[in-house]
């Protein structure tokens, strides 16, 4: 039944192969023919893992490639329901609890923190979710509400360069809702945790994704009140050494600096001159994160029209 279902799968991925446009599609094809395999087969574990580690990462890559915003929108949902089906059958495969955590992340980011903050804050913690599953023991002391500062720095001192990428993507999650609840006591209570984390990813890494953790934190200190943490001037730091790196490249680094640290100074000329440079910017030019780069150059376009609302 196997062989059968094979040279069918084949036959129909070569059909729909010739109809994708990008590498998105063909990751899909290819994701939902491991999953056939593995419904067919009694040898689930074996497959999965063998296919996981040259696989998923390419299906996430493929995502982050793609320079159509719609056409990402509307594959990344049945990506990420076909690895929760292959997650099913192999629940620690860390590649695909990576690239459920990354991509649960990513799609909430992109396509639905702005127009649904509630949702999102329900997809972040799913993300959330899936990176402190692939950490382990590791994961559960982080989320540990009795866990002293001691021990948390501990616990993060001990992840190693392999679970840099897990740990990023849980650290995103975490803050992200963090920063959507911060009227909430338990997203108060959890914030000195997800902090941690964060600066933990500045010691190991500081410009993975293009200076992305660095992005992060400037946001995180220049969304939070002086009372609880914020710091404007700290924030600027982070931003710019982001922009050092990117050289403005990747454009998510202007419209989160200008979204969060030049309102929170009121600096309109700053604003301007930011996202300015991603509505004028060529998003392909790092290939790697051109979607990324493209959702950024609209999110710019709808800030500008807000902007009198921003400033006082």
């Amino acid at each position: 039944m196997v062989t059968d279902m094979h040279d069918w799968m084949s036959n129909r991925s070569f059909q729909a192969g010739r109809r994708c446009r990008d590498g998105a599609g063909r990751a899909l094809l290819a994701l939902a023919f491991v999953l056939v395999l593995v419904l067919f087969s009694g040898c689930t574990q074996l497959i999965i893992r063998t296919a996981a580690p040259s696989l998923i990462p390419k299906f996430t890559a493929s995502i982050f490639e793609e320079c159509d915003p719609d056409l990402a929108k509307d594959a990344i949902p049945s990506n990420l329901k076909l690895m929760e089906g292959l997650l099913r059958s192999d629940p620690r495969n860390k590649e695909i609890l990576l690239s459920l955590s990354m991509g649960f992340a990513g799609y909430s980011l992109l396509f639905v923190e702005t127009e649904d903050p509630e949702r999102a804050s329900r997809l972040y913690l799913r993300a959330r979710a899936y990176g402190l599953q692939s950490l382990g023991e590791k994961g559960k002391s982080l989320v540990d509400p009795a866990i002293t500062r001691e021990r948390l720095r501990t616990v993060l001192n001990t992840i190693s360069e392999s679970d840099y990428e897990t740990l990023f993507w849980m650290t995103l999650s975490w803050n992200a809702w963090i920063s959507l609840n911060l009227d909430q006591p338990e997203a108060l209570s959890q914030m000195a945790a997800a902090e941690a984390c964060l600066k933990r990813l500045l010691e190991m890494d500081p410009l993975y994704m293009h200076g992305l953790p660095h992005v992060l934190m400037g946001v995180s200190l220049s969304a939070r009140p002086p009372l609880l943490g914020g710091n404007p001037r700290e924030a600027m730091a982070h931003f710019e050494a982001a922009l050092q790196h990117n050289r403005g490249k990747f454009f998510l680094t202007q419209v989160y600096f200008a979204r969060y640290y030049a309102v929170r100074v009121q600096d309109k000329a700053l604003f301007d001159r930011l996202l300015e440079e991603v509505t004028t910017g060529y998003a392909g030019e790092l290939k790697d994160v051109c979607l990324i780069n493209r959702v950024m150059q609209q999110r710019a376009t709808h800030l500008k029209k807000q902007r009198d609302d921003f400033f006082i």
